[in-house]
């Protein structure tokens, strides 16, 4: 056995992190871990990059009509809405359901756009459950070669 608490490889602390990281894995904290993250069980949950000439939204939502979602640009704000039915098995009066891990009902993700995106140039596309939105970046705010002479 070691010796004291305060000599345990890594320090004392460092376990009760690790064991409080593990609790949170658990249980869920329900706290986003960053300023730019939602909430773990947060419906869509969504990846965002960008390119050079683009930002690209990929929202990941399964099971849903692409009929049914709404993509809007509102002053630099894209807003992703939509709504999942539930499944016939849990509508049926004779079914008991024990859990239900998958998410159904209206949802609606809102997140903040760069300044130097064209609402006007936005492509949205929706094939095997992502939702792809790619908005074009103005042309003034790419970057530009200049030769050197």
């Amino acid at each position: 056995m070691y010796e004291s608490l305060w000599n345990f490889p890594g320090g004392v602390w460092s376990e009760f992190d690790r064991l409080r990281r593990e609790l949170d894995d658990v249980f869920g904290s329900g706290q986003p871990s960053s300023i730019r993250s939602a909430a773990p069980g947060t419906f869509p949950a969504i990846n965002v990059g960008q390119t050079p000439s683009s930002v690209e939204v990929y929202a990941f939502a399964p099971g849903i009509d692409a009929s049914k979602i709404e993509v809007v640009i509102d002053r630099g704000v894209l807003t992703i809405s939509g709504e999942r039915p539930a499944t016939q098995a849990s509508s049926d009066q004779r079914v008991s359901v024990y859990t239900r891990e998958r998410p159904t009902g209206a949802f609606k993700r809102a997140l903040s756009l760069p300044d130097d995106v064209d609402p006007t140039r936005v492509q949205a596309t929706y094939r095997d459950g992502v939702l792809n939105v790619s908005i074009a970046r103005r042309e003034e705010a790419q970057p530009k070669r200049i030769t050197v002479q």
